[in-house]
This record gives C-alpha cells, structure tokens and sequence, in this order.
C-alpha cells in the first residue's frame, strides 16, 4: 500500500531505492499534455511504466482519457482503484479464465480490447461477444512484433465485425523508433501506416474512428492529421535510454536508483546497484547499463545482480558516496520494487508499485 505521508529526506534511507523527484515528473506530465492541447490528438498514457495508481491520477488530472495497459492483471489493478477508461493494447488470446476477469473489468469500466486475427476475433467473441466493449485492430508499422500488415486490416476488422463485436479503429506500437537518429522517420511511417489501415477498415464499411499509435521516443513527431491518439508511457520519468535517443535531458529524468559506493580503485567504482533494481536491459547503441545522472561522463561498464561498476573519466568516488543512476529502461526496473520514494517539496512518501507483477 502506498504511505502518502510526508518524512524525513532521502538521507534516511537504505539503498538502493528508486526515486521519484516529484516537480520534474509532475513537470514532464504537464509538458506533453500541454503540447497536445489543441491539435485533436487525446492521450492515453501508458500505466505499464509506472505501475503506480498516485501516478496515474495524476496524467489523468492533466487530461488524459484513460489509461493503456499492457495485461488483463493491469487492468484489474486500474479498475479497482477507480479508473473508468482502460484499454488493454495487447492482441488477447481470450481463454474462459481470462474472460471471467475482463467481465470484472468491464463492469467497472470502459474497457477496450484488441486483436490482430480473424481466429483472436473469433475466440473474442465467443467468450464476450455479448458484453459493451470496444475493438481495435493491431497494424505493424514497422517494429515487427504482432499487427497485421496495414493493408489487412480491414479484411480482420470486418471478420471480427461479423463475429459480432464492434469494432472502432485501429492501433500501432513504433517500437522501432527506439533508434538513435530515426525518430522522425518512424513516427511517419506509424502514420502512413494507419493511414492506410484506416482506408482499409473504411473500404470494409467501418468507420476507424480509433487511430492510436505512439511513444515516448516518436510522440514529438506525432501526426494529428492521422492520429487520434497517442500512448507513450516512458514520459513522466525518462530514462537512460530516453536521454541517448535525445527525447529528454538529463534535467528531465524524474527517476533513479539511489546506490551507495561500496568498493572504488583508481577510476572504477562498485555501486549496491544491480540487475535487480536497474533491470538488465542493454541495447546495441546504448553506451553503458544506465547513466550516472550526477556524473555524465561515467559510464556503466559491467552489471551484475547486486553490483554495477562504474568507470569514471577522474577518480571514482570514495565509498559511502551516493549516486543517481538512471535505468536504460525504467519499465522494468520500476516492476522490480514494492514502492517508489517520492521526494516532494514537502518531505518524503512511498508510493506502491500496485500493478507489480500483475503479468497475466
């Protein structure tokens, strides 16, 4: 459960922790919503970053429509703690178990759901055919992972249609806009994309009035002539790899791990940092396993569960030293604690990671 009462600072703390300064997440929130205010896109944050109902409330106060999950288990999580709008942006493979859990759901909220198949709208509609939701269909726009060529979308819309469910749009993940150097080129391939599924599902008779697409990385470069919604998730934090993609600066990370040195020769410290609060996540291009947002030119050459080693450009620092260490992917890092460490103006508080886990 989350502790909304103030304390003492940091310094109190054991590490490592992760820790949330508050005015630059609340900062972050605000900054997107005010840049989309006015164009016609709507946002739909992403809560799997977070996993956080404290958060949430927030982006929500900041006007977003409701929130994108990733699972059925995240989607009880929301529902439960009063969020009225959920879409779950995930092809579901609906069984009778998880058909009894998203008939919970939808008694508590609006609840959309997606499919990239005509057998996953079938399996759909069988199981919950008859209840309010909504329906989109996934298009790839170019990451590769699950959609349907764009092309075909309209054929899957119109048979998930004669199943009887009622089908409003389309969606897209540019996963692959997490790419130095091409940010720009993927946000216009997601709308090109979804442009032309849009024409697919209207050469079929449905009106795509859904068209969901975005990430932090390519939310910039958002096409409002094109997308009706964005989902980016990462924003209210930022990350290490957020800040090499040059989304954000190092000003803009809300989120580290608090770690102590513990072991330091020549320019090579030891951090109590590890996988186990950093994640593991390392891609290509990244230049270490994260970034040390109090020392930029060091870097993070080596991670292991309960240690990260650290090269620094002088002297490392001695033990006992703290350091901020922002997470190649705070994603998952955040889905490794119990709780983040709020540090507000006004003290200290623990939110709960209340959808830890919740991976089903």
């Amino acid at each position: 459960m989350s502790d909304t009462t103030a304390h003492s600072g940091l310094d109190g703390l054991d590490t490592p922790f992760l820790a949330v300064d508050l005015a630059v997440m609340d900062r972050n929130i605000e900054r997107l919503a005010g840049r989309l205010r006015g164009t016609g896109i709507r946002l739909r944050p992403h809560a799997k970053s977070h996993k956080c109902i404290e958060i949430a409330r927030r982006q929500i106060d900041s006007g977003a429509i409701g929130l994108t999950v990733a699972t059925v288990g995240e989607a009880e999580v929301f529902a439960e703690a009063g969020f009225i709008d959920l879409f779950i942006a995930y092809p579901l493979w609906v069984t009778a178990q998880k058909a009894r859990r998203l008939r919970q759901v939808a008694s508590r909220a609006a609840l959309r759901v997606a499919v990239d198949s005509a057998a996953g709208a079938q399996q759909l509609a069988e199981h919950l055919g008859d209840l309010p939701i909504t329906v989109v269909i996934e298009v790839d726009s170019g990451h590769h992972r699950t959609g349907v060529a764009p092309d075909q979308a309209g054929p899957v819309a119109a048979a998930a249609r004669s199943a009887g469910l009622n089908v409003v749009g389309i969606f897209t993940f540019p996963g692959h806009g997490y790419t130095p150097g091409h940010r720009a080129e993927v946000a216009a391939q997601e709308s090109h994309a979804l442009d032309t599924a849009a024409a697919s599902l209207r050469a079929q008779g449905i009106d795509p009035s859904v068209r969901s697409g975005g990430s932090t990385p390519t939310v910039g470069a958002a096409d409002d002539t094109v997308l009706t919604e964005v989902r980016p998730g990462v924003y209210p934090f930022n990350d290490a790899q957020q800040l090499e993609l040059d989304v954000c600066t190092l000003d803009d990370i809300a989120l580290s791990a608090v770690t102590t040195v513990v072991h330091a020769r020549g320019r090579t410290a030891v951090v109590d940092a590890g996988s186990k609060i950093l994640g593991a996540d390392r891609p290509g291009w990244a230049t270490g396993f994260g970034r040390v947002i109090d020392e930029p030119d060091a870097r993070i050459v080596a991670l292991s569960e309960h240690h990260a080693t650290i090269e620094f450009p002088g002297a490392a620092p001695p033990p006992g030293t703290r350091l901020r260490v922002a997470p190649n992917h705070l994603c998952n890092a955040v889905n490794l604690v119990d709780s983040l460490v709020i540090d507000a103006a006004d003290g200290v508080r623990h939110w709960a990671v209340a959808a830890r886990g919740a991976n089903t």
